[in-house]
């Protein structure tokens, strides 16, 4: 036999390690590319299956409208009739009262929930941030029902004995407002609704605009101030500009909110089918009438009439977020100019 070499057995020492080294890099590199295919499946599996599903719903929001929609074409838009015992239907009065109690939620809704996240970023002191921040984002985590019976209960009484008559008397013969703010004080009506909605949204708007809020650098708000710049001048002047893109996704997550919220908005609008000037006066929405008639539906058509309520429903809020969309598409493609 031919004696060892003592010279070889290091390097085939370090051969030994080298293909070990390399098999173990080899398997390592297998098992990452199997998990990395294996992560693309999975993450592609559940977009589809986002996409199958609004597919889904769309179809069979469509395919029960058919019934109504045939029988009344457009005019179920702009009609303002609801008599099942007829079977007569539009969806006028509940499209009506969707937007103006939206509309309502978003002009007191907006500037308070702005006002509040500049107050907490910009000028609360540092012992009070944190509770009226986890005080703000509790109201997100009551359910809707118990804003619904506090709006019945509390608010609507209130609004009835000392509210409303004051709107009543202030703009009578004001040309513009007094239809506005006409007839009896009921308490519940659209405009009670539309405050309901204001006070739920509101944590939404501002949870998402503080955060925003607070990712401006330190850097340029302190530029600012050294140029002499007042607070106001600051958030005009450099906050907004630089979060206008967050702050418009909050505000349209909060308009959802306000487009969609059922049992709240039943409680206190007074579900009346019809559309009246004033906003005291009561009225319905598109979710307000499904959630109150759909189990007293018996018929094909009215069942259907219902169903097409949703399918206008659906329209209206992807209207609503194509808009979004758009606009800060327009802002990004400005910005960039």
């Amino acid at each position: 036999m031919p004696a060892s070499n003592p010279r070889n057995e290091p390097w085939s020492a370090v051969n030994t390690v080298a293909s070990t080294t390399a098999g173990s890099n080899s398997s390592a590199l297998s098992r990452n590319k199997l998990l990395d295919n294996l992560l693309r499946i999975l993450t592609r599996s559940a977009a589809i299956a986002v996409l199958v599903m609004l597919g889904g719903v769309i179809l069979s929001l469509i395919e029960g409208s058919l019934p109504a929609l045939k029988t009344f074409g457009l005019s179920f838009v702009h009609t303002e009739s609801w008599n099942p015992v007829t079977e007569k239907f539009g969806a006028a009065a509940p499209i009506y009262g969707t937007l103006m109690t939206s509309l309502i939620a978003m002009l007191i809704g907006i500037p308070l929930s702005i006002g509040i996240a500049i107050f907490i970023t910009e000028l609360c002191p540092p012992k009070l941030k944190r509770p009226i921040s986890t005080a703000i984002e509790l109201l997100a985590g009551i359910p809707s029902i118990i804003y619904g019976i506090w709006g019945l209960f509390v608010l609507a009484p209130l609004l009835q004995k000392y509210v409303q008559p004051v709107l009543i008397n202030t703009f009578d013969g004001v040309p513009g407002l007094q239809n506005l703010f006409a007839g009896p004080p009921y308490g519940i009506g659209i405009l009670t609704a539309g405050l309901i909605l204001s006070i739920m949204v509101l944590p939404f708007i501002t949870s998402i605009t503080r955060d925003v809020f607070e990712t401006v650098p330190p850097m340029l708000k302190e530029s600012a101030y050294g140029l002499g710049c007042t607070t106001w001048e600051v958030v005009r002047h450099v906050v907004l500009p630089f979060t206008k893109t967050g702050v418009i996704g909050g505000v349209m997550l909060g308009l959802g909110r306000a487009l969609g919220e059922t049992m709240a908005v039943t409680f206190v609008i007074g579900n009346a089918h019809r559309i009246s000037s004033s906003l005291l006066a009561p009225g319905t929405t598109i979710s307000a009438s499904i959630a109150n008639e759909f189990t007293e539906a018996d018929g094909e058509l009215y069942t259907s009439s219902l169903i097409a309520l949703g399918l206008i429903l659906f329209v209206i809020t992807f209207i609503v977020l194509a808009a979004a969309r758009l606009m800060l598409a327009r802002m990004r493609r400005a910005e960039g100019k």
